[in-house]
Parts: structure tokens; sequence; C-alpha cells
């Protein structure tokens, strides 16, 4: 018993101490400023997929037409949404209307890539409810100029009007740093986040009919997230994403407890679907000697945050009766791993607004444990979010602006 509790013990403790070391390594390593060559043009195909409710998708095709990088065609698949006018005029905006319900992601994605007008350099995907900082794309180019084949952007509250609205942003914010920006520091991939990427047209298509996807079209909702077969497929090839934290996409936060439930019961879903994936990419890169395969195997690995809080204080109460000096040591990583948290939200760049609601995490962890126990059954307790700001980009800027 001593020993298995040992053991148990020994990996939680790795996993609240590795944020603060990649932290402090990531500080030593700060990405080599890229210049953009304003002579060489690159042509994005934007695709956006809506479902359902296309009248959010409006502020986002305005904010991608105001784009200072002007190289751009937008596709928007409206799948079983009801007849809205744009009344958009822009030769570059083209509104795509299946025939036939869709009812999935990558359907509208692959239906967009089918129809494109001309071909693009790199396909960027965005949700519906998502909005494109002006510099967006201008952003992306340098890294694309550089030779990356995949670049994230940042993705970043579009409202933190509730409780639950700041607490996911909390959680993003924490992400971002560590998932995205730390990685890519170090020389490894950054985590894709959904939306937001640009990718290269003819590795994005080659992706799109790999045998991951084929199988998830039929799978529906106990597919695999595709945002995680795309790094899957990418790093497989010891591809590095990188990532841009000045490319802004402002993305809707979840604004109830319920919408919390929805939301993370999938995310939770595929990150134990993904566990043998990151464990193919660790050995793949053990047998390679790409460091990029291995640590993104790693990272992807990583316990949820709540998960690994949970089970560490689990850990330190039952060991206080029988290896008092493994709770000493948990309790000693919990505290490290909360520190660490605030000094992410810090290095982040995260509001007052979103550091306020820390006390609050404990809503959140409720909310995700009660997700966690609607996994089981994906195509009955799953369900779509539902998102409803429709801010334009010049609002939410005003709306940064003040609380700066």
């Amino acid at each position: 018993m001593n020993g298995l509790l040992a053991g148990i013990s020994f990996w939680l403790l790795l996993q609240l101490l590795y944020p603060v070391v990649a932290v402090l390594l990531a500080q030593w390593r700060k990405p080599k400023p890229v210049v953009l060559d304003k002579d060489t043009p690159i042509q994005f195909a934007c695709i956006v997929t809506a479902y359902q409710n296309l009248a959010i998708a409006r502020p986002l095709v305005q904010s991608l037409l105001q784009q200072t990088c002007p190289d751009l065609r937008i596709y928007l698949v409206a799948d079983e949404c009801p007849d809205l006018d744009f009344k958009i005029s822009d030769e570059r905006f083209r509104l795509l209307k299946p025939e036939q319900p869709l009812r999935l992601k990558v359907k509208s994605i692959q239906y967009a890539m089918e129809r494109l007008v001309a071909p693009p350099d790199y396909v960027v995907i965005f949700d519906a409810d998502n909005l494109a900082h002006p510099d967006f794309l201008l952003h992306l180019k340098p890294w694309i100029q550089f030779g990356f084949k995949c670049v994230q952007g940042q993705r970043t509250a579009k409202n933190l009007d509730t409780t639950y609205a700041a607490l996911d942003s909390l959680g993003e914010h924490y992400k971002n740093y560590l998932e995205r920006e730390v990685p890519f520091r170090l020389g490894a991939s950054a985590v894709i986040s959904g939306s937001g990427m640009a990718t290269e047209k003819e590795l994005y298509q080659a992706y799109l009919q790999s045998p991951e996807i084929t199988r998830g079209r039929e799978q529906w909702k106990k597919m695999l997230q595709e945002d995680k077969i795309l790094q899957n497929f990418l790093v497989r090839r010891d591809e590095r994403i990188a990532y841009c934290r000045e490319a802004l996409v402002y993305d809707e936060k979840v604004a109830t407890g319920k919408d919390v439930e929805t939301q993370r019961s999938r995310w939770l879903y595929s990150y134990f679907q993904n566990i043998p994936n990151a464990l193919g990419l660790i050995g793949k890169g053990l047998i390679n000697g790409s460091f990029n395969q291995i640590y993104f195997g790693c990272i992807t690995l990583v316990l949820p945050m709540f998960i690994q809080a949970g089970l560490a204080t689990c850990c330190m109460i039952l060991a206080l009766w029988i290896a008092p000096v493994w709770a000493f040591l948990l309790c000693m990583g919990l505290c490290v791993f909360a520190l660490n948290l605030l000094w992410v939200l810090h290095l982040d760049g995260a509001p007052q607004s979103v550091k306020r609601v820390i006390w609050n995490t404990p809503l959140f962890i409720f909310r995700q444990v009660l997700a966690l126990l609607k996994m089981r059954n994906p195509n009955r307790n799953f369900h779509h979010t539902v998102h409803q700001k429709e801010k334009t980009i010049a609002e939410v800027l005003r709306e940064k602006e003040r609380r700066e």
C-alpha cells in the first residue's frame, strides 16, 4: 500500500511541479522576432463554420473584411442555418449553404475546401462566434515567411460579462501560456486551439484526407476533436506548430454553469480519447530523436488542472495517516502549483477582472466534475454550445481599452 501510494504521489508531484519548471526555463528562451517581407504576398482562405445560427458570424465576417492584410477570401458555411441577408457585396466573401445537413465541423470545413474559388497559400479556420483583430493576418505572415507551415494565433475573451465567462478566460490565459507560449519558446510545438490557426493549404488538404478524419466522419459526436487530429497529424510529421501571441482572435466565453458542462464534457472526452495518440508521439519521438514529438506528447498527456489538484488533494489527505512525508510534499506541490497559476496569469497579461474571480474557481471545478460524469454517452450528452454575443470588433476593442 505504501509503495503504491508513494508511486501515485510521485507521479502527481511531477504533474504539479512541471508547470513552474517549464515556465522558469521559458524565461530564458524568448522567441526571436521575425521581420515581415512586404513584397511577398500570401493568399489566405478564411473558412468560417456556422451551425444553426448565421447571425453570430456577421461581426466575424466584417472583422475579416477589415483586415490590414487584404489578400484573403472568406468562405462562410451555413449548416442548417435560417436564411439571412448579410448585405455584403465584397467579392472576397462567399456564403455557402449545404443542401443536406452536415452537423459536424469537419464536414463543413471539407465542404468549403471543395469550393475554393482560387487556390490559397494558407487556410485559416474560425468558429462563427470569433472575431479577428484588424492585424490578425498581418501578424501571422512573418512566421509563415519564416517557414512555419502551421501558426496558431492567440485566442482571448470576447466577453467577460459573467463570473463563468471570466473563469473560462482564466483557464484560457493559463493554457495559452503553458501549452502554447512555453513549448514554442522551448523549441517544440504549440497546442492548437481549435480556431484562429493558419495551415499551409496542401498540408491541410492532406490532413482532411487522413484516415483519422475519414473514420471520425462516421463517429459523429464520438469523433476525436478535429484540432487534436490536426496537431497529431502535423507533429507526427515532425512539423513544428508556431505560436503568434500578437495575432489575436476573440472567442466567446461560456456564460453559465450549464454551458461549462456542455463544453467541458466534450473537451474531457477528447482528452482521454487522445491519450494513445500522445503516447504514440512520445514513442515516435524516442525512435526519431525528436524533442518536438517527445515534448508535445508529454504536454498533451498532462492532466486537466482540476483533476491534477483534486487527485493530489485526495492523496495528500490519505497520506496523512500512511506516509506523512508524501502528504507534506504534496501540500508543498499544491502551494507551488497555485502560486505558479498566479504568476502565469501575470505573464500572460490577464486583466484584473479575470484575476479577481480566482476565488470562484470551486464553482468552475464543480461544473467540470459534472461534465466528467457526462462523458459516458457522448451522442446523448454532448450538445452544441449556443453563442449569443453579437459584438463587433470595434466594440470589443473599446471594452478592452476601458479595462486597461
